[in-house]
């Protein structure tokens, strides 16, 4: 085997251990502190400026950008949060990614602490098998530190010496074209790694082994920072309208960074050179680091001020198609249920309005096809929401989650219905539109209806669940006494019985419509 292809399984291994290192670690300090950053981020995230604050210290902690994002998109998703805050956090999350390359470059390289980690990792691997709760997710997340500084220990002694592909003649950081490839080499990096944290270790560990030099560094970070990206736009296709468009402004963030990092890269190194030439010679990992901390730092404060109209240019780039209630949901639930739950309790919210707001139009005039064909798209949007809550199993989840989970289904089931009572029975429709003697019964259930919407957009759920109830026994109580009015002038001949069975059967509509809506209201008040 040549030198070169020792060196390249080396750094490869190396480049595993860093990887798997950084995914464990992550997953402990996901499992110990999750639903605390979770809480935290919508807690303290009330606008952009205090969203990048959040952002930067929750990927900070977990040291994984992925895990803000995704779980941001999580709370758009579910309306939790407003586009404009979510994408605060998104954009302070590139400057919390950064604190990856400080950790490396101080305690993986300038104090090589590798030797002491084979004891922790001992330390990790005893707590994870001895331990239990969260003495097991600590063993995870100190098993996953030891590997990640083993990792970058491999590294640099693989690269101690060797060029590889990073060779400065092959790659000249000096010129505008040179640069650029080195950018694009970044950006390959972090797509086939999916891990920017990993480029950059990479990248800091061969600066502090001589294979590159500080130029190179640099302009391979800046790739890196738009590879990162990569993850975010994968982890959207197929999801919903709100993942593609924080997918889409995280890209358009990380392209604007890239071309003010790319265009003040000449500068920094004059500056250094000028200023401070004793870092970049002798600490070049602590250059290349404070330089990705400086640009990302700089394009979110250029950036955030201009938040409104940043977000109204991503929903220029991706707009909605048409009405659609239920597109805030993805085709596949999030891992974490209450999330999931979350998302679909917004959805059949939502859902319930749009059948709502057509209900209010149909009790108002005559069915049309327009009418009917609102009802068909409403449909689909029924079964997709269908589909996504049966993908939430009940297995594994805590009580209040279940009997949530419960009360969803139910509520599902009575909109469905509701929505057959519309679609399947216009004739019965149309009778209450047009019969004078039901005309005080679908005013009331006009009344209702009006009442219910803003109620339902407000999320008072209770106070619509009695209003429900109390029209719902009120046509409970008057149908018998219809029904004995309409045979009585069937009997005297004043009606036919075609049009008496039509009255009574629209009445019988009336009644199940307000039970429906109780129903509905009386499941999604549980929710509270």
């Amino acid at each position: 085997m040549t030198s070169a292809g020792g060196v390249l399984l080396n750094a490869a291994g190396g480049l595993g251990l860093f990887l798997l290192g950084m995914a464990l670690m992550t997953e402990g300090l996901r499992s110990l502190a999750g639903s605390r950053l979770r809480q935290g981020l919508l807690r303290f995230t009330r606008s952009p400026w205090s969203g990048a604050f959040s952002g930067a210290l929750a990927t900070a902690l977990l040291q994984s950008s992925s895990a803000t994002t995704v779980a941001t998109v999580g709370f758009v998703s579910a309306g939790l949060l407003s586009f404009q805050a979510s994408l605060g956090i998104i954009f302070g999350a590139n400057i919390g990614s950064t604190g990856l390359g400080w950790l490396v470059a101080l305690l993986g390289i300038k104090l090589n602490l590798s030797q002491l980690m084979l004891p922790l990792l001992l330390v990790g691997a005893a707590l994870r098998l001895l331990g239990r709760g969260r003495q097991a997710q600590l063993g995870i997340a100190l098993a996953g530190f030891a590997l990640l500084f083993t990792g970058i220990a491999a590294l640099q002694q693989a690269m101690a010496g060797q060029g590889l592909l990073l060779d400065p003649g092959r790659f000249d950081a000096g010129t505008v074209i040179g640069r650029l490839q080195l950018l694009l080499l970044g950006l390959l990096t972090t797509v086939i790694t999916q891990s920017s944290g990993a480029g950059v270790a990479t990248t800091l560990a061969a600066l502090a082994a001589g294979a590159i030099a500080l130029p190179q560094g640099l302009a391979l970070v800046i790739g890196m920072d738009v590879g990162t990206t990569i993850t975010a736009i994968l982890a959207a296709v197929g999801g919903s309208l709100s993942a593609r468009r924080t997918a889409a402004g995280h890209v358009v963030f990380n392209l604007f960074t890239a071309g003010l990092a790319f265009t003040v890269l000449p500068l920094y190194l004059g500056a250094l050179e000028r200023w401070w030439p004793a870092l970049g010679r002798q600490d070049p990992e602590f250059a290349l680091t404070l330089f990705h901390t400086g640009f990302n730092i700089a394009g979110v404060l250029l950036v955030l001020p201009f938040t409104l109209p940043f977000a109204a240019l991503v929903r220029r780039l991706l707009p909605a198609d048409g009405e659609r209630t239920v597109d805030a949901l993805a085709d596949t639930p999030p891992e974490e249920a209450d999330m999931a739950i979350s998302q679909a309790e917004t959805a059949v919210n939502q859902t319930f309005v749009t059948l709502l707001e057509l209900l209010r139009r149909a009790l108002a005039e005559e069915p049309s096809r327009r009418q009917a064909q609102k009802l068909e798209v409403l449909q689909a949007d029924l079964d997709r929401l269908e589909l996504y809550l049966d993908q939430i199993h009940l297995a594994g989840l805590s009580e209040p989650l279940g009997r949530h989970l419960v009360h969803l289904l139910h509520g599902l089931d009575h909109l469905q219905r509701l929505h057959e009572r519309c679609e399947e029975e216009p004739e019965r429709l149309r009778t209450v539109v047009s019969s004078a003697s039901l005309a005080g019964e679908r005013q009331a259930l006009q009344r209702l209806v009006e009442r219910l919407i803003p109620l339902t957009l407000e999320r008072q759920w209770r106070e619509a669940a009695a209003a429900a109830r109390r029209c719902a026994r009120r046509f409970e109580q008057l149908e018998d006494d219809y029904r004995d009015a309409v045979l009585a002038r069937v009997a005297a001949g004043e009606l036919d019985v075609d049009g008496g069975t039509a009255r009574l059967e629209a009445m019988r509509w009336l009644r199940r419509v307000s039970e429906h809506l109780q129903r509905i209201s009386n499941h999604l008040a549980q929710q509270d």
